[in-house]
């Protein structure tokens, strides 16, 4: 969703992603574990969706599954229409962790996807285009031990968007920053949405965060997950964290989360 004060709106190049009764468990020595259960949902193209929920409750087996690195063990999980079968490199996960190779320079990682593609030697412009909407293009030559935990994570965003994704997963990607960046990637986050338009799962503990940058909020139980609820955010972008219905929001998803009292 763009801002009510954005003129002109971008193209649509988001993916459809459609779960339904989608069951999964982690196969232990001593049986299985169930993960999640029965889980519906629906992301329409161009559209960011958030997922909270408690920690373990299979939030990001439930990302993994949509990127296909797992195999679908019951129901159905469709990306434009079709069986989500395996990894695709329209649908990019990233990780908490910025996950940089240390022996390669920034514009090396970046690279990473367009080189694995075969497509570097025509489209290398791609990389620098992906390096400057990150605010990265002058640390091109650095290595990640150069970088803050801050620009790291940029990388790890131009190393994703370089890939012109219709899909981008996001675990976590802002736990391990201090509040102050935390913040300014919140901000670059919904810059980079608005601008390319890709569909968006994001996990994350942070119910601010995800009031925030989200179109909607599914909020799940604990293991094995399923939808306790659906949250709306009505409000256009950008977003004020004062506002007063986000704050009504924030208190209703903490409630669904077990913690209301608290707040």
């Amino acid at each position: 969703m763009v801002s009510a004060a954005t003129s002109i709106v971008p193209e649509t190049k988001g993916m459809v992603i459609a779960v339904r009764g989608l069951s999964h468990a982690f196969e232990l020595a001593d049986g299985p574990l169930p993960v999640l259960d029965r889980v519906d949902l629906q992301l329409a193209a161009g559209e960011s969706l958030g997922l909270l929920g408690p920690s373990g409750c299979g939030k990001s087996t439930l990302l993994r599954l949509v990127a296909g690195l797992e195999p679908v063990q019951s129901g159905s999980l469709l990306a434009d229409g079709a069986a989500i079968s395996g990894p695709h490199h329209s649908r990019v996960l990233m990780f908490q962790d910025p996950t940089l190779y240390p022996w390669r320079r920034v514009w090396d990682n970046v690279a990473l996807g367009l080189q694995a593609r075969g497509l570097l030697a025509t489209q290398r412009e791609r990389v620098d285009e992906a390096l400057r909407r990150v605010g990265l293009l002058e640390f091109r030559n650095a290595y990640p031990r150069q970088l803050s935990g801050g620009m790291a994570q940029r990388a790890a965003l131009a190393r994703a968007l370089v890939n012109e994704p219709g899909l981008l997963l996001l675990d976590e990607p802002l736990g391990k920053l201090d509040s102050l960046t935390r913040i300014a990637m919140q901000s670059e986050l919904i810059r980079l949405w608005q601008h390319q338009r890709y569909s968006a799962l994001l996990v994350t503990h942070d119910v601010e965060e995800a009031l925030l940058l989200c179109d909607r909020v599914l909020v799940f139980s604990a293991r094995p997950a399923r939808v306790l609820a659906e949250i709306v955010v009505d409000r256009s972008y950008p977003r004020r964290r004062d506002d007063p219905r986000l704050l009504e929001l924030r208190h209703h998803a903490l409630e669904l989360l077990g913690q209301g009292s608290d707040w």
